[in-house]
């Protein structure tokens, strides 16, 4: 696999934002975009338990879904508070995904700016939290509804590895799902090429966030996200602002996912066995045609 760096800015105005990443769909990560933001250094281990600890959040560890996990269905529950006592100490490879913490603390929204000068079509009552103990993996996949994202870090270091959604086929994509057949846990120390062959001609990027980090992730783009430190991290989220990417959106939340859902239900193992098939045979095609282009 190819994967280079992520840009870095500290700052960047609306226009260049938009010619450089928005249009061309590149990402990005802009150092500067938290600097004077309340949540830097208000939001803490011992904030969050003080004010939303009593709270029940679903948790999710680092095993892959099995023939019968249906889409974004967690593996535990446990009070936030007890969540962050334990994750605060040391490596867990438990992770809270998607919580939507500002339900529960609306006062939080004052704590940070949305980025309105950047980017149109903000989704302002989902400002999602992300947290994670040092080991923790959120496997390789891209969001379900195709938003914008700025992802900004703040406590821990978490490293990223992104991919343009037409790198789909080489990193096996299967059917009906937001989901990688391949395994990209540790990428950065090797990859099974020997199983998943494609891999070697996919192109991505990369970064280590840091506090304070925003990355800016353009809709559609794969993303395995590993946990360096436990931490934590908020998601601002803006719609496609094309109608072909706000028509996939609804395609993948609600008729792509019911059927995938309906499937895992009613025949969960022959399911599970045919996406990871039709990943493979889709890979091998996409390799066919780039070997047949070197060739000519």
């Amino acid at each position: 696999m190819h994967v280079e760096a992520i840009d870095r800015v500290d700052d960047i105005s609306p226009r260049d934002f938009r010619e450089k990443y928005l249009k061309p769909r590149k990402p990005v990560v802009i150092t500067g975009l938290s600097r004077n933001w309340p949540a830097l250094t208000k939001w803490t281990w011992d904030y969050f338990i003080e004010i939303v600890g009593k709270e029940k959040v679903g948790l999710y560890n680092n095993n892959r879904a099995d023939a019968h996990t249906p889409v974004n269905g967690y593996d535990e529950e446990m009070y936030f508070g007890d969540y962050l006592q334990m994750v605060r100490k040391g490596p867990v490879q438990l992770r809270v995904f998607l919580f939507n913490i500002f339900k529960y603390a609306p006062q939080l929204v004052e704590d940070f700016t949305w980025p309105d000068h950047l980017i149109k079509g903000l989704l302002k009552k989902y400002p999602m939290l992300f947290v994670g103990g040092a080991g923790s993996v959120a496997h390789m996949h891209y969001d379900i509804d195709c938003s914008h994202i700025f992802h900004t870090q703040f406590v821990g270091r978490k490293r990223v590895l992104l991919l343009e959604n037409n790198q789909s086929p080489f990193i096996y994509r299967m059917p009906l799902t937001v989901e990688s057949a391949a395994n990209f846990v540790n990428w950065h120390e090797g990859l099974d090429e020997e199983h998943f062959p494609a891999l070697r001609y996919a192109k991505g990027y990369t970064a280590i966030l840091q506090h304070g980090d925003t990355l800016f992730m353009p809709a559609g783009y794969w993303h395995h996200m590993e946990y360096m430190d436990s931490g934590f991290s908020m998601s601002l989220r803006a719609l496609d602002e094309t109608l072909a990417g706000k028509l996939k959106g609804f395609y993948h939340i609600l008729p792509m996912r019911m059927m995938n859902n309906l499937l895992i239900k009613t025949r969960p193992e022959w399911w599970y066995h045919y996406k990871r098939k039709m990943a493979h045979r889709n890979a091998e095609k996409a390799m066919r045609k780039i070997q047949l282009q070197e060739t000519t």
